[in-house]
C-alpha cells in the first residue's frame, strides 16, 4: 500500500536514495577534517549572529583543514528580498569569513550543489518518497481552519498542542481516499509519522552536542510537515537532507535551535543517515538599561545588524579580535602572550566556548579595536580610510588622498616605542580625531587652562614665536618652554608645583597646553612637537599668530 501511495503521490520520481548518494559521494580529506556550513536565509538582513556563528564554522574546518561551504536557505520564498545573497556574501567576505565552495556572487563553486535549496526540490522529493514507501510519511489534508480547531481543542483540554496521535486524521489514509481528494483539488502537505509519545509517555533522547556536552531531552511525537503544498521541503527536512548528502560533519547554529533537536534526530534516523555533531552557541546578549542581560534585540539595538560596523567602520580585523575573545575564553591570555601573531595562529576550540550566554559590549569591542589598529601598520590604516571614507564619507575623501605622504604621518604618529598612543577606533573616528591637521576642520574646542590668565596666555605665545625654531630636536624644543615657563613665574616641573602651589602661577604643562591649543585647538593630543614636524612651519606659525590675536 505504501508504495501505491508514493507512486500516487511522486510519479514523476524515478531515482533512488541510493542514485543521490552516487551524485554526491563521501568527501575524501584527512582523518579529523571537519566540513562545516553556514545556512543563511535570504531575508536582507545580515548579523552580528550570523558573523559570530559563521567564525565558528570557518575556525573549526580551516583549522582542521576541511571544508566550509555556504549553502543558502531559501526555501521560505515569501521572506526572500532580491539582492540578498550578494549582501551576504559581500558582508561576510568584509569581515575575512572565506567559502572554500557553496554560492558565490558570480555562480555555485563546488561539487555537492545546488547550494541553493530553492534549486534541490527533486532530490528533497526522492527521500520523501522512499518516506511513504516506508510507510514513515503520509498526506496531510488538515486545512487551517481543522488545525485550528485541534489547538483549540488540545488547549482546552490542557494537552500538549500539535498534530500527532488521534489528533492526526489522515495518518492512515488510504491511496484511494488519497487519490480522490487530490483529484478534488484539495491541497495538502507531507507529514513525518512519527514513532514518538507525548508527554510522560516520551522516550528519552540523547545527543553529544559539541559546545554542551551530553544533552538529554524528549524524543519528537509531532507529526512534522517535511513538505509544503508546493512541494517545497520545510527548514528541519531541507537540512536534514542536505547535510548528508554533502557531508556536513559539524552543524552550528544558536541555541534558539535546541527545541528542533529531537525532530532532526528522529528525521536523521528515518532516513538511515549518520547524525552530524550539533554545536549550539550561546545567544548574543548585552546588559540592558536595567542592568539585566538579555538578547540582542534587532528592534533595540542597531549594533546587531553588521552593517553598523560598516558604516561606523570598525576595522574588519578588530572585529574579528573581539569575537575571539566572546568565543573562547583564554583568547586574550593567548594575545597578550603574542601580540605580534596573526589571530588565526590561535588555536581555537569549542571547548573554551560558554553556553551560558555571549555577553557583547561595545565598550569592550573599542578597547579590542585600539589594541588591533595599533598593530596594522599606517599604510594598509590609510588604505581602510581610504575605502571607508569612499562609500561612506566622500565629503572628507579628498583630505585624505590629496597628499598621502602627509596622511601617512598622521596616523603614524605616535604609533612608536614601547607605549604607542591608542586613539584609534574606528575610521569614523579616526578621521574626526585628527582632522585639525587640516585647516578646515581646525577650529579651537578647548579653554586655555584656569592657571593661565588672558595676558599670560598672549606673552606666552609671543615668547614662543620668538623663540621658535622648527629645526629644533624634541629636547632643545622643550628646553625653551621651561625656560620660559620659568621667567614667567610658572614652575619648570610639575612636582615642584604640586609640593608649593603657592610659589607658583602654575607649572609648564599649562604653559605647554597653551601652544597645545593654539596648535591643534584641543588641550589633549599627542606630542606637540611632533605634530608641528608634520604640519610644517608655515602652518605652525599662522595658527599661533591667529590663537594670539584671538585672545
Amino acid at each position: 500500500m505504501s508504495v501505491k501511495m508514493a507512486e500516487l503521490l511522486f510519479p514523476e520520481v524515478k531515482e533512488r536514495p541510493e542514485d543521490i548518494e552516487k551524485r554526491f559521494p563521501k568527501r575524501e580529506l584527512a582523518p579529523g577534517a571537519r566540513v562545516t556550513r553556514l545556512g543563511p536565509s535570504p531575508t536582507g538582513f545580515i548579523h552580528l549572529g550570523n558573523l559570530y556563528g559563521a567564525f565558528v564554522d570557518e575556525r573549526l574546518a580551516h583549522q582542521s583543514e576541511g571544508v566550509f561551504y555556504l549553502r543558502i536557505e531559501d526555501t521560505d520564498d515569501k521572506r526572500y528580498v532580491e539582492g540578498a545573497v550578494e549582501t551576504i556574501i559581500d558582508s561576510l567576505d568584509f569581515f575575512g569569513i572565506r567559502f572554500d565552495e557553496g554560492a558565490t556572487k558570480e555562480g555555485e563553486v563546488g561539487a555537492y550543489g545546488p547550494y541553493h535549496q530553492s534549486q534541490r526540490a527533486e532530490i528533497y522529493h526522492v527521500f520523501v518518497r522512499e518516506l511513504v514507501e516506508k510507510d514513515m510519511a503520509y498526506p496531510c489534508f488538515l486545512t487551517e481552519d481543522e488545525i485550528a480547531a485541534i489547538r483549540q481543542q488540545q488547549e482546552d483540554a490542557k494537552e500538549m498542542t500539535g498534530i500527532y496521535g488521534k489528533y492526526a486524521k489522515y495518518r492512515d489514509i488510504t491511496p484511494e481516499e488519497a487519490e480522490e481528494k487530490i483529484k478534488a483539488g484539495m491541497p495538502y502537505v507531507m507529514r513525518l509519522k512519527s514513532d514518538g509519545k507525548p508527554g510522560e509517555e516520551a522516550a528519552a533522547i540523547t545527543v553529544e552536542d559539541g559546545i554542551r556536552g551530553t544533552l538529554t531531552m524528549p524524543e519528537n511525537f509531532q507529526d512534522v510537515v517535511i513538505l509544503k503544498t508546493n512541494g517545497i521541503p520545510t527548514y528541519h527536512f531541507a537540512h536534514v537532507v542536505d547535510d548528508h548528502l554533502m557531508r556536513t560533519t559539524h552543524v552550528v547554529r544558536g541555541e534558539e535551535w535546541l527545541s528542533t533537536l529531537p525532530v532532526h534526530v528522529e528525521l536523521f534516523n528515518k532516513l538511515g543517515f549518520e547524525l552530524p555533531v550539533y554545536c549550539h552557541t550561546a545567544q548574543l546578549m548585552k546588559i540592558g538599561e536595567d542592568g539585566n542581560k538579555r538578547k540582542l534585540s534587532k528592534r533595540k539595538d542597531p549594533e546587531l545588524a553588521l552593517d553598523y560596523y560598516r558604516q561606523a567602520g570598525y576595522h574588519p580585523q578588530a572585529v574579528r579580535e573581539y569575537l575571539l575573545t566572546i568565543l573562547n575564553s583564554n583568547y586574550e591570555e593567548w594575545r597578550k602572550e603574542n601580540p605580534d601573531s596573526d589571530a588565526d595562529e590561535f588555536e581555537f576550540t569549542m571547548e573554551k566556548m560558554s553556553n551560558s550566554g555571549a555577553l557583547f559590549d561595545i565598550n569592550k569591542l573599542n578597547d579590542v579595536s585600539k589594541d588591533t589598529l595599533v598593530r596594522i601598520s599606517a599604510a594598509d590604516l590609510y588604505d581602510f580610510l581610504k575605502e571607508w571614507a569612499e562609500k561612506y564619507r566622500p565629503e572628507i575623501l579628498s583630505y585624505i588622498t590629496e597628499d598621502r605622504e602627509y596622511m601617512l604621518k598622521i596616523l603614524d604618529l605616535g604609533r612608536d616605542g614601547n607605549k604607542p598612543r591608542k586613539d584609534f577606533i574606528t575610521a569614523g573616528q579616526m578621521f574626526d580625531f585628527v582632522s585639525y591637521f587640516f585647516d578646515d576642520f581646525f577650529k579651537i574646542e578647548d579653554e586655555i587652562p584656569q592657571e593661565v590668565t588672558k595676558e599670560d596666555a598672549k606673552a606666552i605665545l609671543e615668547g614662543y614665536l620668538t623663540t621658535y625654531d622648527h629645526n629644533d630636536d624634541q629636547s632643545g624644543w622643550f628646553e625653551k618652554i621651561r625656560t620660559m615657563a620659568a621667567e614667567m613665574g610658572y614652575a619648570a616641573k610639575p612636582k615642584d608645583y604640586k609640593k608649593h602651589p603657592e610659589e607658583y602661577k602654575g607649572h609648564v604643562g599649562h604653559v605647554s597646553t597653551v601652544i597645545r591649543i593654539a596648535v591643534m585647538g584641543r588641550s589633549q593630543s599627542p606630542d606637540v612637537w611632533e605634530i608641528q614636524q608634520i604640519l610644517g612651519e608655515e602652518r605652525t606659525v599662522a595658527r599661533i599668530k591667529a590663537f594670539k590675536d584671538a585672545i
